[in-house]
């Protein structure tokens, strides 16, 4: 199959806009609590009412500082409720939202608040304000205000004057194609590209994830965990369709301790990236292994046994499962008690299942997932595409593919291999780059530079980025994630960038998991050695030499890895080699290594 298109199921007006939906529920569902957010040690609710008469201050105070329809407004905050009350508030004054990263550099901020002309920045704490004091901010941002520093206070003693007939106008001036956003790519292969993204991509997104089987978290009563980045357009994306399906979004923004709030909160569904999953399942390993060689064992037996369950039930749609034998059932259930349940408790005992998007998800980690009874389910999508363009769902799950497309969504593969998108959820254009535009918008078809496949059934396999792909000296093309995947399978491993563009031979830069690292150590006698003198020890080189041979095995002799260097730290996103979204940035990186790497090919 070569293309395949999934209809449209509905058709939008200014009624469904989202701040409009907002202000009918206040009244027709006043009581009924849409989000959570954690403060003096506890959940707290916010009601419909509660909210919009919220976001209504919050918007009569940027009306006030001099925001009109059509305006942009900055924010650069981390995945909080306040975020989406601003974004709310910005929607219904008329104007633009424009997010940005937490984390984002200077000189990242400088380029955003220039490009897209933002009148107003919204920041969060005292970080943020070293950031903009090391930022030459243009003229064209008047006002600057963070959240930690009484942000929606002043804004709302600003507005006080403003009056409920003025507010009513400005959100009277959007329509379904207004623009809703303008999102900023992550950059990972050159400076980042404003993507216009109208209220109806949005809803189309939104409304396309409720029809789908995916969308069965989106109901009354159910509850999802939100700690994913809210400038990242699948965070965004995904919480608002929570919103619209009556569902309750819980906020959390630190990571780092995430764990105790699956406990606490109990949520239904997860959301993550393909890193957040790999941290979850190592974090679950590095556990069993600090209580020694024993608990070691159960765990990797577990996750075999759980990688063979999911893999002998095989994919939805196709009849390919096989029936279990008896000591399969016996050593599952077993394991069930001894381990499974646990995981699924550390996850708050009732998530039904979970969805990755953002990057390329290990099928051993779509596997172990599965096996222990939460599974995850990937899609597909870009800024460009509004978040998901593809989904697997309950009864739709097909590991290794990306899922069919979503309601109102064409695929199909071009004669180079490439996917092309088209459909309501794709993106108006680039801000101020009308040559990107006609670049990647052809004849109503995105070109999304990923590579891929379409089965006989219309699920998306993407097999690489065509801007990834390395031609060695020899000319032979090699795909990097598929190798990269495989080494990073190896508990000792963080990352791996495979290296050869122009060169004899394909090289890696494979970093050290520094918790994984430290329990190697102490079960080999070398406890107290620092990283820079464990990455040479010839053991843990053996180590890493032998996950190397294991991927080499999945490809050809050309394409595998002939020689690489262990890095004694793990790519990080404050060094500015990973996205926030936890994707390398592989032009930093070889610019960061250039000497090691042109040590391996002297």
């Amino acid at each position: 199959m070569r293309e395949i298109t999934v209809p449209a199921q509905r058709t939008f007006t200014r009624s469904d806009l989202i701040p409009v939906v907002a202000r009918g529920r206040a009244t027709t569902e006043p009581r009924a609590v849409p989000f959570e957010h954690h403060g003096d040690g506890r959940w707290r609710s916010v009601s419909n009412a509660e909210l919009v008469e919220r976001v209504d201050t919050i918007a009569a105070g940027l009306i006030a500082a001099g925001v009109e329809p059509g305006d942009r407004v900055a924010l650069m905050a981390g995945t909080r409720l306040e975020w989406v009350l601003v974004d709310l508030a910005v929607w219904t004054a008329g104007a633009i939202t424009v997010p940005i990263y937490p984390s984002s550099s200077a000189g990242q901020l400088e380029w955003i608040l220039a490009d897209s002309a933002a009148k107003v920045l919204v920041a969060e704490n005292d970080d943020h304000v070293v950031v903009v004091g090391d930022t030459d901010v243009p003229d064209t941002c008047t006002r600057i205000l963070y959240l930690d520093d009484g942000a929606l206070e002043t804004l709302a003693a600003d507005g006080e004057a403003v009056e409920a007939e003025t507010l009513d106008a400005a959100v009277a001036t959007l329509e379904p194609d207004t623009p809703a956003s303008i999102i900023y790519t992550s950059g990972t292969t050159g400076r980042p590209k404003g993507c216009v993204i109208t209220h109806r991509n949005l809803l189309s997104e939104c409304h396309a994830l409720l029809d789908h089987p995916i969308g069965s978290m989106a109901q009354q009563g159910k509850k999802v965990l939100m700690f994913l980045p809210l400038a990242h357009v699948l965070a965004r994306a995904v919480t608002y369709t929570v919103y619209l399906g009556d569902a309750t979004v819980g906020f959390w923004d630190d990571t780092s301790t995430i764990l105790p709030r699956f406990a606490d909160f109990r949520p239904h569904m997860i959301l993550g990236v393909p890193r957040v999953f790999e941290k979850v399942r190592d974090g679950i390993a590095t556990k069993a292994a600090a209580k020694g060689a024993v608990q070691r064992g159960i765990f990797e037996r577990a996750e075999a046994i759980a990688i063979e369950d999911s893999v002998r039930r095989g994919n939805d749609g196709l009849d390919d499962a096989r029936r279990p034998s008896l000591l399969h059932t016996v050593r599952y259930k077993a394991l069930d008690l001894l381990v499974y349940k646990a995981i699924r408790e550390a996850l708050g005992g009732r998530c039904e299942y979970a969805i990755s998007g953002g990057g390329a998800l290990p099928d051993r980690i779509s596997h172990f997932f599965r096996g222990v009874g939460v599974p995850v389910y990937e899609g597909y999508g870009l800024t460009e595409s509004t978040a998901a363009a593809t989904v697997n769902g309950p009864g739709c799950q097909r590991i290794g593919t990306v899922g069919r497309p979503v309601a109102g969504t064409s695929v199909r593969i071009a004669d180079s291999g490439e996917v092309e998108l088209a459909g309501e959820l794709i993106f108006d254009r680039y801000w101020n780059n009308e040559e990107a535009t006609a670049e990647a918008l052809r004849d109503g078809w995105f070109a999304t530079g990923d590579l891929g496949s379409l089965d006989g059934d219309g699920y998306l396999t993407i097999t690489g980025r065509a801007k990834e792909i390395i031609v060695t000296a020899g000319g032979k093309n090699v795909s990097p994630g598929q190798i990269e995947d495989a080494i990073r399978a190896h508990r000792l491993v963080g990352h791996a960038v495979l290296i050869g563009e122009a060169r004899k031979f394909v090289s890696a830069l494979i970093t050290v998991d520094e918790a994984e690292l430290e329990n190697w150590a102490a079960e080999n006698d070398h406890s107290g050695r620092p990283a820079e003198d464990l990455v040479t020890d010839p053991e843990l080189r053996a180590e890493i030499q032998f996950a190397v041979d294991r991927a080499n095995r999945q490809v050809s002799h050309a394409e595998g890895v002939k020689k690489f260097v262990l890095l004694p730290r793990d790519f990080t996103e404050d060094s500015g080699e990973l996205t926030a979204t936890l994707k390398v940035k592989r032009h930093v990186i070889a610019d960061h290594y250039a000497g090691q790497i042109e040590g391996m090919y002297a």
